[in-house]
């Protein structure tokens, strides 16, 4: 969300040119997109801004996204997620001045249908970003209601005031945002209290699930995200108990119309483990906030606790997204220093340890990038959203660098250094690539069924620098071991149950397995996967 635009480097301190175009083989169909159980997805999350430009004017759209999703394919997800399309002043488009209309920028509602349909005839699914808590002084209920108590929408926003002459600021009480671009635009708080709000959101979230209105959903989404969902909005005293008065009837209702959507909750606390969401907030989904920072602190206590407790609170019809970098963090890539073994370890963890893994647009090609301190703007979350770069020299047909064409920092984002080997470009055909590392791990996961449905459990081990654990159903287990450490290390690793031979699915080593005790030596940030 990009209320944190402000204050999100803080907070996160504390805690070949054919090749890349050459994916023209015959697209992968599934005509039953919906049948899909939810834990077998694996979701790609765009920026599409950033993503690929289908018409030359430097912002990714709509059509680029349709133009790549043979690549998508290629690399093995099966679904994606796209930061919000509505209209806005701001580049991210959170904080809408209309939410019925698409940004042009990224097309017309055509180019989205097109989108949606092509994904669905190949057996993906789409995911929609939705933020309506929050509108500029360009929306409507702005225009009409401020010093008009008897607008038609005169409690469609929170005021100060009984004249309706001061709208209420948002989360840390601020009342706008200075965009990259210079522009400053006033942000004010939905009042979600209003029945005719929620009736709008209805309306306005119905539209999505059913655009033709034909009970077929081929047009519509899978699912959506929803952005700082909170049952206290920003702990304002207007709004409480939204949970229950808000989010479940809103839910309930769109459930009636499609029982397969799937709300994945953004928590806006992101030390949440998302209990509250599961039992009250009417979701499917959470973001394991908790385990994306576990995994990038290579501390095997903290990720033992933390996968411990994130499985643990999670009910078994309900699913955690796990991830390891999104828009509003720096990259993974960033915080290893752009260390190759360091970033196959994580991509391991991403992909192998649980829940509906989520990877971000460019992680699988190691893009790197952290938020800038250039002061009170949504300029510092740049490094996070930069153009995919597609090609060795960061130029090219497709390129989404739309941040250098204007604004006072346009000449400071310089993160996409031409042949430094991180482009899809250099990796596409390099079989030791982060690119293929990622194919390979994806590849497994869909292998072997017990990744994706199993249950999870941590694995007792004799070394503090292993972090061992199982995925298992049945009498099927696949068994994973990561050394965290730039040393190689002996361990033996506890087992329970039958004493059946160990199947080497990926790493180097050769397992010993005698009376349930695994004895086995592990590289330095080495990998290993096994299939009992």
């Amino acid at each position: 969300m990009n209320s944190k635009a402000v204050t999100i480097t803080a907070v996160f301190l504390i805690l070949l040119f054919f090749n890349v175009n050459a994916f023209q083989h015959k697209p992968m169909v599934n005509k039953h997109h919906n049948k899909l159980p939810a834990q077998e997805e694996i979701i790609y999350h765009i920026f599409q801004r950033s993503f690929y430009d289908s018409n030359g004017d430097h912002h990714g759209d709509l059509n680029g996204i349709r133009l790549k999703l043979d690549y998508l394919q290629h690399l093995g997800v099966t679904a994606i997620l796209l930061t919000p399309l509505y209209q806005s002043v701001f580049y991210h488009n959170y904080f809408s001045d209309d939410f019925k209309k698409i940004d042009p920028q990224y097309g017309t509602l055509k180019d989205y249908l097109a989108l949606i349909k092509e994904l669905h005839r190949r057996g993906m699914k789409f995911y929609m970003d939705m933020e309506t808590q929050y509108v500029t002084e360009d929306h409507v209920w702005w225009k009409d209601g401020v010093n008009n108590p008897a607008s038609p929408y005169s409690d469609y926003i929170l005021y100060t005031d009984n004249t309706h002459q001061q709208p209420q600021g948002i989360i840390f009480n601020l009342k706008g945002l200075l965009g990259y671009d210079s522009v400053y635009r006033k942000i004010t708080t939905v009042n979600l209290n209003s029945p005719k709000v929620l009736e709008y959101n209805y309306q306005l979230f119905k539209f999505w699930t059913d655009p033709n209105n034909d009970g077929k959903f081929d047009d519509g989404v899978d699912g959506f995200r929803l952005d700082h969902m909170m049952d206290n909005l920003d702990g304002k005293p207007e709004l409480p108990h939204l949970f229950t008065t808000f989010w479940k009837p809103l839910l309930g209702r769109l459930k009636q119309i499609n029982p397969k959507l799937s709300i994945v909750a953004e928590q806006a606390a992101w030390g949440s483990l998302g209990k509250d969401y599961f039992d009250n907030g009417g979701v499917d989904r959470v973001f394991a906030f908790r385990l994306a920072f576990a995994i990038r602190s290579f501390n095997k206590k903290q990720l033992v606790e933390t996968a411990d407790s994130t499985f643990l609170i999670t009910p078994a019809s309900k699913q955690q997204v796990v991830f390891i970098e999104n828009h509003d963090t720096p990259r993974f890539s960033y915080g290893v220093n752009s260390d190759a073994a360091k970033l196959r370890v994580g991509a391991a963890l991403n992909l192998l340890i649980g829940g509906v893994p989520s990877i971000y647009y460019g992680q699988e090609i190691g893009m790197s990038g952290t938020n800038a301190a250039l002061g009170a703007t949504d300029a510092n979350d740049i490094p996070n959203r930069m153009a995919f770069e597609w090609y060795k020299s960061d130029k090219g047909k497709g390129m989404a660098n739309w941040y250098k064409l204007k604004g006072p920092w346009k000449d400071k984002f310089n993160n996409d250094v031409p042949n430094d080997g991180i482009s899809l470009e250099e990796e596409l055909n390099q079989p030791n690539s982060i690119y293929n590392f990622y194919r390979k791990m994806i590849s497994i996961r869909k292998a072997n069924q017990v990744l994706s449905k199993g249950k999870y459990e941590t694995l007792k081990n004799r070394n503090d620098q292993v972090f061992t654990f199982m995925r298992y159903t049945g009498d099927k287990r696949v068994i994973v071991a990561i050394n965290l450490s730039d040393q190689p290390v002996e361990d033996t690793i506890e087992l329970e149950g039958k004493n059946t031979p160990v199947k080497i699915i990926y790493g180097s080593s050769k397992p010993k397995l005698i009376n349930n005790i695994i004895s086995v030596h592990i590289p330095a940030y080495g990998i290993e996967v096994w299939g009992m």
